[in-house]
């Protein structure tokens, strides 16, 4: 006789949390949740408090609350790679948890574990998340702790500390980005997310600020203000861009600055990039007709190219419209 394989008990645990997403009524939920968030498994634990952050369960804040203490008793042995501290972390910012415990403590912790190859600390997202919990707490040594995140060894930590400081920073924040922007960063997505921080944070204040870096000397610098720029959707922004192409004369910059410029999506950079389109030399107007291809569901716009690609009569632009207009 074959022997039954007795159920997994973390397996049964974490089935029936996912079941509690269709469950009606929201007591059972609360109470299943409290049991859950007590289990020895991490990593139900952590489905608990995902499920009470996306369900905005708050009866069971002190539970989570509870459960972070304990596991960050003994995180490497209770808690491995951070998965319930985590979850907890981003549950009680979802639940709008203004104490400040379980965010100082998270952002300090450092948690080295085994890989294949060096050590890896794997709290980088756990401070980053504590960051942006912090720092809505108004707590005294709120700014203080995220600036010291935005040095950090790891850039997720650091994109973290960005993220805290343009959303619930104040000016305060805004002037640690402005240094942290000047500083520079040795990853190229920790910098794009500073200037994307700053004019979240100050958009018409920023704009000028970032637009100095379009012409930093280094060109991974100047490729991502400008595309951050571009991400931005309001005219400004398209001006600023416009003032670039006008000044710049390297090929790669420019090629840039027409997909940054039709990822504004505002009339006024549609307008100018369909007067390129007119009016440039044949290799601009063909990197012209790929970077309006973002609007190839927009009937109009294609309208407008199609008649000018037919106009100019040129092979290449015709051959570009049928690849990238498809």
């Amino acid at each position: 006789m074959i022997a039954m394989k007795k159920p997994d008990p973390i397996e049964q645990a974490l089935a029936r949390l996912t079941e509690l997403r269709s469950e009606a009524d929201a007591k059972t939920i609360a109470v299943e949740l409290r049991r859950a968030l007590q289990d020895r498994s991490n990593l139900v634990v952590a489905k608990a408090a995902k499920i009470a952050g996306d369900l905005r369960v708050s009866e069971v804040i002190p539970e989570m609350v509870a459960a972070f203490e304990r596991l960050m008793a003994n995180p490497a042995k209770l808690d491995k790679r951070c998965a319930a501290t985590f979850e907890i972390a981003t549950a009680l910012y979802a639940l709008d948890y203004t104490e400040p415990g379980v965010y100082l403590k998270g952002i300090r912790h450092l948690q080295m574990e085994a890989s294949f190859g060096p050590r890896v600390d794997e709290a980088a997202k756990l401070r980053a998340q504590c960051a942006l919990g912090l720092v809505r707490t108004r707590h005294q040594e709120a700014l203080t702790a995220v600036a010291e995140l935005l040095a950090d060894s790891q850039p997720h930590a650091r994109i973290g500390a960005i993220r805290a400081l343009s959303t619930n920073g104040g000016e305060a924040g805004v002037l640690l980005l402005r240094y942290k922007a000047l500083i520079g960063d040795h990853d190229p997505d920790v910098g794009a997310e500073c200037f994307s921080g700053l004019l979240a944070a100050d958009f018409l204040g920023s704009l000028p600020f970032i637009a100095k870096f379009m012409d930093h000397g280094d060109e991974g610098v100047s490729q991502s203000a400008i595309i951050v720029i571009g991400a931005q959707h309001r005219v400004e922004a398209f001006e600023v861009l416009r003032g670039k192409w006008e000044r710049s004369v390297y090929s790669e910059i420019r090629g840039t600055l027409l997909t940054a410029i039709a990822m504004v999506r505002v009339d006024e950079a549609t307008d100018f990039l369909i007067d390129l389109l007119e009016t440039t030399a044949t290799p601009t107007a063909v990197e012209v007709v790929k970077v309006l291809a973002a609007y190839h569901r927009e009937e109009g716009v294609r309208e407008r190219v199609k008649k000018v690609v037919d106009e100019r009569g040129s092979m290449e632009l015709r051959a570009a419209f049928s690849e990238f207009w498809r």
